[in-house]
């Protein structure tokens, strides 16, 4: 299984991003995300996930659902189906980029909600300045 990173482009938090996503829900309830090209390795991409970088931080994931090419008022473009559901995962270094970056189920973070503490428990502005301080 394969994995995307992408940059959350003017999100300043996880908070953003989920508002942003809401607007981009088709009517069977998928996230959708347009980008330039097709990802050379889109059949191992299904099944995977594609983690967002806000403050060059891995912060969030949402399982890819499919790939396919999409007539726009601004050419062909990729679109990705994305689970409606935006996933947090422990706050993991990583450098901004153009497009999206390739990374392997092993190179994955894990999410909050797999961890042995009870993260559900802090306060979410406590956890966003745990994560800021790389504690958590």
């Amino acid at each position: 299984m394969l994995h995307l990173t992408k940059v959350a482009v003017g999100c300043p938090d996880i908070a953003t991003l989920i508002e942003r996503q809401r607007e981009h829900l088709n009517a069977a309830g998928e996230a959708r995300h347009l980008t330039r090209f097709m990802p050379k390795r889109a059949d191992e991409l299904v099944g995977g996930s594609l983690f967002w970088i806000i403050k060059h931080r891995l912060v969030a994931r949402q399982p890819i659902l499919g790939l396919a090419m999409a007539t726009t008022p601004w050419g062909e473009k990729c679109h990705i189906s994305l689970d409606a559901t935006l996933i947090p995962v422990l706050g993991t270094p990583r450098r901004a980029h153009q497009g999206w970056r390739y990374f392997s189920a092993e190179d994955a973070p894990r999410d909050l909600l797999d961890t042995d503490g009870d993260v559900d428990a802090v306060p979410e502005l406590m956890l966003r300045e745990l994560q800021a301080l790389w504690l958590v």
